[in-house]
């Protein structure tokens, strides 16, 4: 067995076991430990692919920034997930219905799977071979589908814009800063002296 066969069984025996026990750990602190493991192996899997620049995006991505704030939020939220799991049983024989419909087209899928014989040659007329990966990756996005590139970003920003659009709310009883009155205020108009006589009070 070679180093490549043996560092992929080993990330792919990591990853399935991360992701398992992301599922049945009891303390949710755990969970999203076992959830950064199995992530690190996915980057390991992509290195081994040769594709490492989609590695450590997962590594940066995930790992660094969704998987943290996972853990922080777990931790800083006062969660009583003992009473989340006694609701939860409730539902448990709909989530294994649906465990065993997905675990059925799974196989279904894996079946009837054939690998083609053109595949490696699409591959390499797809990707330049005097290119490394990531500029190989970046002549593609840039080149070949900027123009897609560019309408799935304004597609995300416009879903952003539209999902803060229909969060945000104007509520009377709650003061809110106006900048613009705050530049445009009359020094004269916004102080007013007043005359207190010893003894009077305000």
């Amino acid at each position: 067995m070679t180093v490549a066969a043996l560092a992929f069984y080993l990330f792919a025996i990591c990853v399935i076991a991360g992701g398992l026990f992301t599922v049945i750990s009891r303390n949710p602190v755990h969970s999203v430990l076992w959830l950064i493991l199995a992530f690190l192996s996915s980057a390991g899997l992509f290195v081994l692919l040769g594709a490492e620049f989609v590695a450590m995006l997962l590594i940066i991505v995930y790992v660094g920034a969704v998987a943290v704030l996972f853990l922080f939020v777990v931790m800083m939220l006062d969660v009583d997930f003992a009473e989340l799991r006694g609701s939860m049983a409730q539902y448990m024989p709909l989530a294994l219905l649906i465990g065993v419909i997905l675990l059925m087209q799974l196989g279904l899928a894996f079946g009837v799977w054939e690998t083609s014989e053109q595949a490696e040659a699409l591959r390499a007329a797809v990707t330049p071979t005097d290119l490394q990966n990531t500029a190989a990756l970046g002549v593609i996005l840039y080149d070949d589908y900027f123009l897609l590139f560019q309408l799935a970003g304004l597609i995300l920003l416009v879903a952003m814009v539209g999902a803060i659009v229909l969060t945000l709310r104007h509520r009377k009883d709650i003061k809110r800063q106006n900048v613009l009155e705050q530049m445009w205020r009359d020094p004269a108009d916004a102080m007013e002296l007043k005359d207190v006589k010893p003894g009077q009070g305000l």
